[in-house]
């Protein structure tokens, strides 16, 4: 209860000031977990854990989506833009001078200051099972974004013989890129590569993707496949990559950090 002529504490402040609740926000920012990897990294009971991610999705902050490799499990994902849209609004409560956004990470076209660029490329991979939608579009748009400060690439468990045409043309109409001659590679091609970030965009391929050591960190992106929806319809190849550049938007300050 707040006191007379005092504003009220944003119930935003309540929902993530738990111990707990903040440990899952912290492990969901890094990448899209099940109930059970929450349960082993946090170290609590899976009936407490599933009570707060139950409080964290009521309050919007984290969404469920179903396992594409196993119906009977769910990835479990942070939406950061709301978290950080509730955040300022937090900030902003208190005191507006804290309403201002932060600035912009270093991207192609911000052109800031260059000393914030690594002297050492950072390297991404990106991976999906058919290497046809999700993850090319995913190493297309992160190209797009730092303009060749990032060395990506994107592979396959098991490559399709051509891109799917609606991740080709989602990215010519939507953003520029042109991508039409691009072929899927197999994940194999990689062996013996080093990676920084290695970005799984398909539960699948999640489970059979190769080690590339433990300098690696390892992220999962639970996306459904824009292919498999019925007819393909263009609308659903706009929502994959809508959703993939937020996520790749947010990945741009993690890679802007010295190793």
């Amino acid at each position: 209860m707040s006191l007379p002529g005092q504003a009220a504490q944003p119930p935003l402040l309540g929902l993530v000031a738990h111990t707990l609740r903040w440990r899952l926000l912290s492990e969901l920012a890094r990448s899209d977990l099940r109930v059970r990897e929450l349960v082993a990294l946090v170290g609590q009971p899976q009936n407490l854990v599933s009570y707060h991610l139950r409080l964290l999705r009521s309050g919007g902050l984290v969404t469920a989506r179903r396992s594409s490799f196993d119906g009977r499990d769910s990835y479990y994902h942070l939406d950061l833009e709301r978290l950080g849209q509730g955040l300022a609004a937090v900030g902003a409560a208190l005191h507006p001078a804290l309403s201002s956004p932060p600035a912009p990470p270093l991207t192609a076209s911000t052109g800031t200051a260059t000393d914030t660029v690594p002297t050492v490329l950072p390297t991404v991979l990106f991976t999906c099972t058919g290497n046809s939608a999700r993850s090319p579009i995913a190493e297309s748009l992160l190209r797009h974004h730092t303009g060749g400060r990032v060395a990506v690439t994107s592979a396959g468990s098991h490559p399709r013989p051509r891109l799917h045409p609606g991740a080709v043309t989602v990215l010519r109409e939507r953003y520029g890129i042109d991508i039409a001659d691009r072929r899927p590679r197999h994940l194999d091609t990689l062996t013996g590569r080093r990676f920084d970030y290695v970005i799984s965009l398909c539960d699948k391929v999640r489970e059979v993707c190769p080690d590339f050591g433990d300098h690696s960190r390892k992220v999962h992106w639970s996306l459904p496949d824009p292919a498999a929806a019925e007819g393909a319809d263009p609308s659903v190849f706009a929502r994959t990559a809508a959703e993939i550049d937020l996520r790749v938007r947010h990945l741009l300050p993690q890679l802007a950090l010295p190793a």
